[in-house]
């Protein structure tokens, strides 16, 4: 890997090198001022004077050889415009193919323009995050809103490609048209749900998206799963990967974390009764549903080195391991032993698969299917939180058979134990290891090789419009430009190999948005794992109520996210709705506090629906941000960002269910109002954070 500067020299389209933005000179400069300003030749506000004068001189130069090459493409249209008005009266097929083929021409030089104004885009927000590192992140948001709300804006021509997409909507017009040459012209503004199978299309499409980050539904759910993975990989490669796809396996590694959240929340609505069985504190819920968490944080780090050699042998590994656990949980009882009871849910914790499930889906399923993949990850996860506690709810009975017992204590482990054995079977007769790549890293396209060709096209895209996420994220780890970092060229590029080491990578962006989703997850679990002792103390509420609470609270987790991923994330930016969220779950469990006597059905049920669908917002921003922060260095290798990520949501579940467990001994009466303070304080402290790095989020 080289540094961002050179490759944006080396990708740029050749004939069009002089209009591209002068990256070179621009990090020169800051790296100038940064020496004047030390030495105090240089006063601040003449610095940033001087340099949003430059910048504007870049945006200027982009922008008006942008409006040339638009008008260009605009005239080029016209002919065939007038040729599709004559055809539609008297249609030819040959003409037809041939019209359409003209119109796929301007898409092509099209992919080259959003591919320049992509690069170019890039190369502004680098350079304006390297200014702000420099110089407190005070620089650019006030660079971007007083030139992107000024009536003569130019900086929006780069960031929301202004005029573009009109040239965008004449293409895939006039291609629709032309799609079904038998009679039948459908306007795709009559019929704007119809999908246009053309390869430029499809191109086009996903430049677009890339250049605006545009987010739907999907992306929002795949942000949730916390895969890292290239924007845009070579064509060997995802032609390696079509090949290679299983999609038996891939259901393999959704069934298995379905399964896994099943397993982790069946248990919640019974555990206080299950302590209280084998002669414990109701209270010992927390540290029974906590137990698991805590293996977790060990498994987790031995299943992501695993799953550098094989996805196989772990998952097999972790069905048995699951199976053991559940059988042990559930003879706890007959063996009146809590002890047995805590290695059950041990074994089950470190049968956690989710690094490899999540390893799975960046490494095996090819570009085109890798975001509903992610999706589908994130929904099997939801599903399975909700299903738990309503599959729990079901299994109210009493009954034995010889020496076992079967009731709603036990059969959630009976329950799970079979179910590992039945997926234990279906794995070992469907999954197929994939061929593991162990050569080097496929050499990237250069933007220099001419024109986007036409079997480039039929395969997707063959050129990169955007710097894959890596590189985008390589200021965070000292720009990979070596004047500025201590680490030698070979060792600045290389994944960490350890937990130490990655910490060090760490900035304090990143540091923010761990503390945020430690809290998250902290508020979540004293909620849930702390519910049927409270519904029970002040409701007396029913197991089979505790059940349907949980699992209407489950249920909420994919309308939420349809809603924000489809409307919301458009219409704000990530970082808004991330403070916005951090203050909805402060409000949450504020409300949650036992201050009005009596303490209300209606006044715990609204509190905890706020705080819990306030988190499941936050948690996916909170990640998404999170991937974009994180050092290209934590993309991959063992000790990635995603296990950072869970490492530090698996020890917020660990003190959570501790602190139950502790606050058990003070009381009932005050125990409510004990769990609920330190969430109360992180979340303060995650605001107080978020307000500090507010401007080094975007």
């Amino acid at each position: 890997m080289v540094a961002f500067g050179k490759k944006l020299k080396e990708r740029q389209i050749a004939e069009w090198q002089g209009y591209y933005i002068n990256y070179k000179l621009m990090k020169k400069k800051v790296k100038q001022y940064t020496q004047q300003i030390q030495i105090g030749a240089q006063d601040r506000h003449h610095v940033l004077k001087e340099f949003s004068r430059m910048l504007d001189n870049q945006i200027e130069k982009i922008v008006l050889f942008l409006l040339e090459q638009q008008g260009l493409l605009a005239s080029r249209l016209m002919e065939p415009g007038e040729k599709h008005g004559i055809l539609q009266q008297h249609p030819e097929i040959s003409q037809l193919s041939e019209l359409r083929e003209a119109y796929r021409a301007v898409g092509q030089d099209l992919l080259k323009l959003l591919f320049f104004v992509e690069i170019n885009a890039i190369g502004l927000r680098k350079i304006l995050k390297k200014f702000d590192k420099r110089f407190g992140y005070r620089f650019t948001d006030h660079y971007v809103i007083t030139r992107s709300n000024h009536p003569y804006s130019q900086l929006q021509q780069v960031f929301k490609h202004v005029g573009i997409g009109a040239v965008v909507g004449a293409i895939s017009r006039n291609l629709a048209d032309l799609q079904d040459h038998q009679g039948s012209y459908l306007s795709i503004y009559d019929q704007p749900s119809a999908s246009l199978k053309d390869p430029v299309i499809d191109s086009i499409k996903a430049a677009v998206d890339r250049l605006t980050h545009s987010t739907n539904f999907l992306h929002f759910l795949g942000q949730h799963a916390f895969i890292i993975q290239d924007e845009l990989p070579t064509p060997t490669e995802d032609q390696i990967d079509d090949q290679s796809f299983h999609l038996m396996s891939l259901i393999l590694n959704l069934v298995n974390t379905f399964l896994y959240m099943v397993n982790t929340y069946i248990i919640v609505p019974t555990a206080d009764d299950y302590s209280l069985s084998l002669g414990a504190a109701a209270t010992v819920c927390g540290v029974i549903i906590g137990s698991m968490a805590v293996a977790q944080v060990f498994s987790s780090v031995y299943f992501s080195a695993w799953s550098n050699k094989s996805y196989f042998r772990p998952l097999v590994f972790s069905s048995i391991v699951l199976f053991l656990g559940n059988t042990l949980y559930a003879l706890a009882y007959d063996l009146d032993s809590i002890a047995v009871l805590l290695i059950g849910r041990l074994f089950c914790g470190f049968g956690s698969a989710r690094a490899v499930n999540r390893r799975y889906i960046s490494d095996c399923v090819p570009l085109k299917t890798r975001l509903r993949a992610s999706a589908a990850f994130v929904s099997a996860s939801a599903l399975g939180m909700a299903c738990g506690p309503a599959l729990a709810g079901l299994l109210q009975t009493n009954f034995k058979i010889y020496a076992l017992t079967f009731n709603k204590e036990t059969l959630p482990g009976w329950v799970m134990a079979v179910a590992w054995l039945i997926y234990l079977v279906w794995l070992w007769i469907s999954f197929k290891e994939p061929v593991r790549d162990t050569g080097e890293n496929h050499l990237p396209q250069n933007a220099n090789s001419g024109p986007v060709g036409n079997e480039a096209l039929e395969n997707g895209l063959n050129q990169p419009l955007l710097l894959s996420s890596e590189e985008k994220q390589q200021d965070e780890d000292g720009d990979h430009e070596y004047e500025e970092s201590e680490e030698a060229p070979e060792e600045s590029h290389k994944p960490a190999t350890s937990i130490v080491s990655a910490y060090r990578l760490l900035t304090p962006s990143v540091k923010v948005q761990l503390l945020i989703y430690f809290m998250l997850k902290y508020a979540m679990e004293v909620l849930l794992s702390e519910s049927s002792v409270i519904t029970t103390y002040y409701f007396s509420w029913s197991t089979s109520t505790v059940a349907i609470f949980l699992a209407c609270l489950g249920f909420t987790v994919l309308p939420v996210n349809i809603i924000v991923g489809s409307y919301i994330s458009n219409m704000f930016e990530d970082r808004q709705i991330l403070l916005a969220s951090e203050i909805l779950v402060c409000i949450g469990i504020v409300l949650s506090f036992h201050v009005i006597i009596p303490y209300s059905v209606p006044q715990y049920v609204f509190s905890a629906f706020l705080t819990f669908v306030s988190a499941e917002v936050l948690e996916g921003v909170n990640l998404s941000l999170l991937s974009r922060v994180m050092s290209s260095r934590l993309a991959r290798g063992t000790y990635n960002g995603g296990l950072l990520s869970t490492e530090a949501g698996t020890l917020a579940r660990v003190v959570a269910d501790g602190t139950i467990t502790l606050a058990g001994y003070l009381g009932e009466d005050e125990f409510l109002n004990v769990t609920l303070l330190p969430s109360l304080l992180i979340c303060i402290l995650s605001i107080a954070a978020t307000f500090l790095t507010y401007n080094s989020l975007y």
